[in-house]
């Protein structure tokens, strides 16, 4: 770890949102604490401070972490994506669109924790069954609605993006005259 320790605090570096930062922090403060408090990324909820709820993912180096159990100084030197990272204001991220489609958020606490998980899993599987959409979401809870809309959300998401993705017959028949 090449964090220095100053005044009881740490200083690491770490890339957020694509964007490398360089922040001081206690030792005791966890990558909630910091996105929220130091950076002011507030999309994180802090739920149950204990890894139950999922309110507070991120992606940590491509894996799907409860923020609120890893210490910011294990974040040192790694690459960090929030729900800030996902999307923008003028241009949302396709599951974001798909989840006010499918009306699968209501107060929209948890909304963020299902959306990075959600990106999590697609990223890992662009082509999950519903099985394993459930299971991936098994760690978020939601206290307002259902979760049939939210699974049938990612399912669109992941939908168009195979669609998107995938050449269809006039492309890979161009794609392949252009190759001879």
């Amino acid at each position: 770890m090449s964090a220095l320790i100053r005044e009881g605090k740490v200083r690491i570096g770490v890339a957020v949102n694509g964007e490398c930062r360089d922040l001081l922090c206690e030792p005791r403060q966890s990558l909630l604490e910091v996105l929220r408090d130091t950076l002011g990324l507030t999309g994180a909820k802090e739920g149950c401070n204990n890894g139950n709820c999922g309110a507070c993912n991120v992606i940590l180096d491509g894996r799907l972490v409860n923020s609120c159990l890893v210490l910011a100084v294990e974040a040192e030197g790694s690459a960090v994506t929030t729900i800030e990272g996902i999307g923008a204001p003028d241009r949302l991220h396709p599951l974001q669109e798909k989840f006010l489609e499918h009306a699968a958020l209501q107060c929209g606490v948890c909304t963020p924790g299902f959306i990075v998980a959600a990106k999590a899993l697609l990223d890992a599987e662009p082509e999950p069954s519903e099985h394993r959409i459930r299971w991936w979401l098994a760690g978020n809870l939601c206290r307002c609605t259902g979760y049939q809309k939210i699974v049938e959300a990612v399912e669109d998401a992941a939908a168009a993006a195979m669609r998107t993705s995938k050449p269809g017959p006039a492309r890979a028949s161009a794609a392949a005259a252009a190759s001879d």
